[in-house]
């Protein structure tokens, strides 16, 4: 049960102590020795040394002139330099603003231009992209480089410098000692109808998150955090690198997603907690199967989302606890499955109720709806500066989100009468057939089982003023063998007659926003083409393939 409100915040120390440098010092005082961060397989570096490392690339980069509340880019891929160098910042009291290392283009120019920032780190492979796009960047003046690999020489149209941080000279500088209410971080969230909007996340809100992660898991100093989200994302920068350094407990930060791989990284990394978003966790569950996975040191793993119709698998097969959440980066991890309740297929568990109000209200009119009814999932915070201050430089966003005084998450959802949250879908993935709101999940999971599918997406086009059609896009291991007959059979068989697709697509990729999520709308407004498949058209009859399809099953009774 949630403790009450005026406990919570109470439990987590005095507000000036909710930052990176707080922590990290208090870490290097007390647990001097203790390792923290290690990349891949390399060493890993203990509390004293991340301190050190960090201190020390601050007073570099205070020559450059950052200060208190500037912005500043980061555009990295995951290394203990860019770790180290997000410590510093925070140790100069700047905002960081970190960009996902594979933007470019009009992307790159949006995500440079609109905090209007003057410094950025990055590597030195940064330099291509930053140079495609040169003539575009009106606010840059410095890229420092936190590498030392060799960098490609400027075009006429750079008006910024390039300077290495190792040849920085250090500066003499006193730590920041920001209020909990100042801006940390300005996150990116990805846009699939627009440009990507900044999340402006003060110091409580990331303090929030860790402490959200560190009770959700249990986590403690004993523990080992395994993760291999990027650090431009908010599980893996809150998620696990600042949680791990609350809980005074090593990290282990993996640069690439390898599922073949993941359980074998568990064992090595001796890993007792993890995190993983629900099309990993399905990834890693269609490896082929071993008799020793159970055999592992893992305990639990946050989930987000733990797809229901494997959840109870894959925590036997591993023999993990899967604690399924939801939150975004606006409002935080605010509602997990608590830790020793029993698996509820599709729950996301409960609000914390402590922290923030979840309610679930209509779209067209806000109004609060009762337990049991699908409407879109809100969030109001019970305590100050705890979620996100708006989207900055974006106020007509901000205002449409805020609306009526709650956060408007654009996710659709039901709290049953126990207080236990379902997501059903993104309410613009939401498809309208036969007078039922149904789920792009469950069409896409029954795709995915398909031999051959590599990926997909459902999506509805629209049939009528109020009803939609179901088209599907394939991208398959080899498009020319797919014999959409029999998958459409196969659809069949693994669907209600609601779902099933009447349009097949199968495309060579899928359009994916910069942090590789698939862009729905940019399927929908595709529609039918010359190329879609459709089960009409071809003669079939729903109907008639279910009739042949059970006609063809054992029945009870029979041999």
């Amino acid at each position: 049960m949630n403790r009450p409100d005026t406990e919570v915040l109470a439990s987590w120390g005095p507000s000036n102590t909710w930052t990176i440098g707080w922590h990290l010092a208090d870490r290097a005082a007390h647990l001097p020795d203790r390792p923290f961060l290690a990349i891949g397989t390399d060493p890993a570096d203990t509390f004293r040394q991340a301190h050190e490392h960090a201190t020390r690339l601050a007073s570099r980069l205070a020559g450059t002139g950052i200060r208190p509340g500037d912005f500043v880019l980061v555009m990295a891929p995951t290394t203990k330099a860019t770790v180290y160098g997000w410590f510093a910042l925070s140790l100069l009291g700047a905002v960081d603003v970190p960009l996902n290392p594979a933007y470019r283009g009009q992307t790159l120019v949006h995500g440079v231009n609109l905090p209007a920032a003057r410094v950025l780190l990055a590597d030195s492979a940064a330099l291509h992209r930053l140079y495609e796009v040169a003539a575009r960047l009106h606010t840059l003046q410095t890229v420092v480089l936190i590498d030392d690999s060799p960098a490609p020489a400027p075009p006429p149209e750079a008006r910024f410098q390039v300077v290495r941080l190792a040849d920085l000279p250090e500066h003499p500088y006193s730590p920041a000692t920001p209020r909990h209410s100042d801006l940390s971080t300005v996150l990116y969230t990805s846009g699939t109808t627009g440009p990507a909007k900044g999340v402006m996340m003060t110091h409580a809100q990331t303090h929030t998150i860790a402490r959200e992660c560190i009770e959700g898991l249990r986590i403690t100093g004993e523990d080992v955090f395994y993760c291999f989200h990027p650090l431009f994302h908010m599980a893996g920068r809150f998620g696990a690198v600042y949680s791990a350094l609350v809980a005074g407990c090593p990290v282990v930060l993996d640069p690439v997603f390898d599922p073949a791989t993941w359980i074998d990284r568990i064992r090595a990394c001796n890993a007792t907690v993890s995190i993983a978003h629900g099309p990993m966790i399905e990834m890693i569950h269609r490896q082929p199967r071993r008799p020793d996975d159970a055999d592992n040191p893992l305990r639990a793993l946050l989930a987000a989302p733990l797809p229901a119709a494997i959840g109870a698998d894959f925590e036997r097969r591993f023999a993990v606890r899967a604690l399924e959440t939801w939150g975004m980066t606006e409002v935080t991890a605010c509602c997990w499955r608590p830790y020793d309740s029993e698996l509820r297929p599709g729950s996301a568990g409960r609000p914390r109720d402590d922290l923030v109000e979840i309610a679930i209200v209509d779209p067209e009119t806000d109004e609060v709806l009762p337990p049991g009814q699908v409407g879109e999932i809100t969030v109001r915070p019970r305590h100050p500066w705890i979620i996100m201050q708006g989207y900055f430089g974006m106020p007509e966003q901000t205002v449409r989100a805020w609306r009526n005084l709650r956060f408007h998450s654009g996710d659709a959802g039901y709290l049953d009468a126990d207080g236990h949250l379902y997501f059903v879908d993104r309410l613009g993935d939401r498809i309208r057939r036969k007078a039922e709101n149904i789920s792009s999940y469950d069409i896409e999971y029954a795709a995915a089982t398909y031999p051959g599918v590599l990926e997909c997406a459902a999506v509805g086009v629209p049939a009528s003023h109020s009803e939609d059609e179901v088209k599907l896009y394939l991208r398959c291991s080899d498009n020319s063998a797919v014999d959409l007959r029999d998958l459409f059979t196969h659809l069949v068989a693994n669907l209600p007659h609601s779902m099933v697709p009447r349009y097949i697509e199968l495309v060579d990729e899928l359009p994916r926003t910069p942090t590789d999520k698939i862009r729905k709308q940019a399927l929908r407004e595709r529609g039918v083409t010359a190329t879609t498949w459709d089960y009409k058209a071809a003669g079939l009859s729903i109907r008639q393939i279910s009739q042949q399809l059970e006609s063809a099953s054992p029945r009870e009774g029979t041999a």
